[in-house]
């Protein structure tokens, strides 16, 4: 199973793991953490030495009840940022964590990989079209609503099915469209109970049924921190589980904010095979 970033097969055979990079200042866990070019090129070369195969960068924060800003403030935000790295990194592979096809475009015209979109392309109706016409790997994430409302009251009769269903006619469209590929995030925490996450975590395995890589972005979330009565910043460990049971079931990329903690798991579990 490879995905082709700019002329280059990576493998996810071997499950790879993507380091978050918010440059947001409201993200839910580390925002307004990476204010200056100092602080971005630090953390992504922390990353990158250990072990990130990809960078997923975002400047618009979709955290619960995030505040909604506009497509200009978002490429004023991420763009610098891509040409900061892209200076400082030629090889790297970045993913651009955005449901706007603008965005999408200028950020992969100054030389962004893979684009990831927490709106499976439900929120811009030119985003299949764009992913097509640039030929890009395309993450595909499942949410209910949107940042703004999603955890309000989400209701499902039978969650797995609804979300392997939502995928089969999103990766249909993709498909007829010849992009090739396709990456699939079921999204943990968005418009989702705890609950409905567990039950999507136990029953990952089935996801493989539609021939596609599978990312997982548990990463010190609140399904993981409520659970066991602490805060994100004390989240490390519960990741940690929560990520070997995701690989367990078939994940093939980790989506996290602490790098060297998600290599040791994929590392440990390739043991297991």
């Amino acid at each position: 199973m490879t995905i082709n970033c700019k002329g280059s097969l990576i493998d996810l055979a071997t499950p790879k793991v993507m380091g978050i990079l918010n440059i947001t200042p409201d993200s839910f866990f580390d925002g307004g953490k990476y204010k200056d070019a100092t602080d971005i090129l630090n953390q992504t070369e922390k990353m990158l030495k250990e072990g990130a195969t990809f960078i997923d960068v975002g400047a618009y924060s979709s955290r619960p009840g995030a505040k909604h800003i506009s497509e200009e403030e978002e490429l004023q935000r991420i763009v610098p940022v891509i040409d900061l790295l892209m200076n400082k990194f030629p090889e790297i592979l970045i993913s651009v964590d955005s449901f706007r096809s603008r965005v999408v475009e200028e950020t992969i015209n100054h030389g962004a990989a893979i684009v990831n979109d927490i709106s499976g392309g439900t929120m811009d109706e030119a985003m299949f079209n764009i992913v097509a016409k640039l030929q890009v790997p395309y993450i595909m994430m499942h949410m209910q609503g949107t940042p703004q409302n999603m955890q309000k009251n989400p209701v499902y009769k039978d969650v797995t099915k609804e979300v392997i269903s939502f995928f089969a006619d999103q990766i249909f469209k993709l498909r007829v469209l010849k992009v090739n590929d396709v990456i699939i995030d079921v999204g943990f925490g968005f418009g989702k109970t705890t609950e409905h996450n567990y039950e999507l975590l136990n029953k990952l395995q089935l996801f493989k049924s539609l021939d596609v890589p599978i990312l997982t972005g548990v990463s010190r979330k609140s399904m993981l921190y409520n659970v066991l009565g602490i805060s994100a910043k004390e989240a490390l460990n519960a990741t940690t589980v929560a990520n070997t049971i995701a690989l367990l079931n078939g994940t093939n990329i980790l989506r996290v904010h602490d790098v060297k903690e998600a290599v040791e798991a994929v590392t440990i579990v390739n043991q297991l095979f």
